[in-house]
C-alpha cells in the first residue's frame, strides 16, 4: 500500500493528521491515518496508490501547517538482517528511479536520537552502495533544489526496521525531518531569538533577503521584553522600536539600535509609516494578536508582520484555522491581495508561526 509519510513535532500527530486528511479531500484523495504517537510520525493510507504522487506534486508544504517534512512510500516496512543492510535496501529500492539526494530519518524522540548514530554509521557505506547501483546521482558539490527531482528518504523505525520513499526536492523541506540545524547565539537575551531566526529562514527565500531582511530597515517588536526576537532584527542591521512593560536586556540597549517604549504592545501605533517589518510573540489570546495584526498591515503600519499564534490545549488544528479566517476575512472586505502562510516550526511548542504582508 502507497503511503505519505509526514514529520511533525512530537504530541501533535492529530493535528497533522486532520490536516492532510482535509486537504486530500479537498482534492479528491482518500485513505486512513496511523499515528505514531509522540513519535512524530504520521502515516496516510492511501486507497489509490497513485494518489501519493498527485498529492505531493499538487499539494505545497508550505500549505501544510503541522507538518514539517513528508515522503511518499516506495516500501513497506523492510526488517533488515543484521548484516548486509545496505545490499538489502539497494535491492528492495530496484533500479526504476534516480535519486539526486539520500535522507537518512529516525523518530523525533529520545531513542530516536540514539538511532542517530547508528544512521550516521550507516549513511556513508549507503551513499557508496546506491551510487554503484546507479540509484543515487554523483555526489555534487552542493544541494540545490532548483535543480534536483526526487529525493530518497530512509526512515529508520529501528536499527532493524527501514521505511523508504522519495519526495520531490522542489515541494520539500531542504532539512532531515524538516529541521534546522539553528545554533543559539550567546549573546541573545532568550531561546525564543531561535523561532524567529528560523521564521526568517523558512518564510523569506534566501534570494530576497537583501531587500526584505536588510540594515536599515524600521522594525516594531510588540511584547519585545527580554528581546529574543528583537536581536534578530537588530543582529540584521535593523532599527527596532520594542514595545513591552518589562526590562530590555541591556546588551540590546547598548547597540543604539533599539527604542524601548514601556507600554502596552496593543495600544502602541507608530508615530510615521516608515515601518518594514512588524513582529509579535505576544502571549496573549490568538484571536487578539490576529485581529491586531492584520490592522496594522491593513492600515499601512507595517510592510510584513512575522508572529506567533498561542494553541489552545484542545482543538488547535481548528483554533488556528479560524483564528487565520479572522485574517483572511479582513482582507477580503477590504479586496486587497495577501499572502499568508502558517507553520508549526522547529522551535515553536505551543503556538504556530504565521508570516503575512499585502501584496
Amino acid at each position: 500500500m502507497t503511503s505519505i509519510v509526514l514529520y511533525c513535532r512530537p504530541g501533535f500527530e492529530k493535528e497533522c493528521g486532520a490536516e492532510i486528511q482535509e486537504k486530500a479531500s479537498w482534492n479528491e484523495m482518500y485513505g486512513y491515518l496511523e499515528l505514531k504517537i509522540n513519535q512524530g510520525i504520521v502515516f496516510f493510507h492511501l486507497h489509490v496508490p497513485e494518489h501519493g504522487e498527485t498529492m505531493i506534486k499538487k499539494l505545497p508544504l508550505k500549505r501544510l501547517i503541522f507538518t514539517r517534512q513528508w515522503f511518499v512510500t516506495l516500501t513497506a516496512v523492510i526488517d533488515l538482517p543484521a548484516y548486509n543492510r545496505v545490499e538489502a535496501i539497494v535491492e528492495s529500492l530496484g533500479s526504476d528511479w534516480q535519486y539526486d539526494d539520500l535522507r537518512m530519518e529516525m523518530p523525533d524522540t529520545n531513542d530516536g536520537k540514539e538511532l542517530s548514530k547508528f544512521c550516521r554509521k550507516l549513511a556513508v557505506p549507503l551513499r557508496q552502495g546506491l551510487r554503484q547501483a546507479k540509484v543515487l546521482t554523483a555526489k555534487k558539490a552542493e544541494f540545490n533544489a532548483e535543480e534536483c527531482g526526487a529525493v530518497l528518504h530512509a526512515l529508520f523505525l529501528s536499527g532493524k526496521e527501514v521505511v523508504l520513499g522519495f519526495s520531490l526536492a522542489n515541494n520539500s523541506s531542504p532539512y532531515v525531518m524538516g529541521i534546522p540545524r539553528l545554533k543559539f547565539p550567546s549573546l541573545a537575551p532568550s531561546r525564543s531569538t531561535l523561532k524567529l531566526d528560523e521564521a526568517f529562514l523558512y518564510f523569506i527565500p534566501r534570494n530576497e533577503w537583501q531587500t526584505r531582511l536588510t540594515s536599515g530597515m524600521n522594525a516594531v517588536d510588540l511584547g519585545a521584553a527580554p528581546g529574543g526576537w528583537t536581536y534578530q532584527l537588530v543582529r540584521r542591521g535593523m532599527m527596532v522600536t520594542a514595545i513591552d512593560n518589562g526590562p530590555m536586556a541591556e546588551s540590546l540597549m547598548e547597540t543604539g539600535q533599539v527604542k524601548h517604549k514601556m507600554m502596552d504592545g496593543f495600544k502602541y501605533l507608530p508615530m510615521k509609516q516608515n515601518v518594514y517589518w512588524l513582529v509579535c510573540d505576544m502571549i496573549e489570546k490568538p484571536q487578539r494578536v490576529a485581529k491586531l495584526m492584520s490592522e496594522w498591515l491593513l492600515n499601512g503600519h507595517c510592510k510584513e508582520a512575522m508572529f506567533n499564534l498561542k494553541l489552545p490545549m484542545k482543538g488547535r488544528y481548528q483554533q488556528v484555522n479560524e483564528d487565520l479566517q479572522t485574517i483572511k476575512d479582513a482582507f477580503s472586505e477590504h479586496n486587497v491581495k495577501y499572502e499568508l502562510f502558517a507553520k508549526h516550526l522547529y522551535f515553536d511548542r505551543e503556538e504556530v508561526t504565521v508570516h503575512a504582508r499585502l501584496i
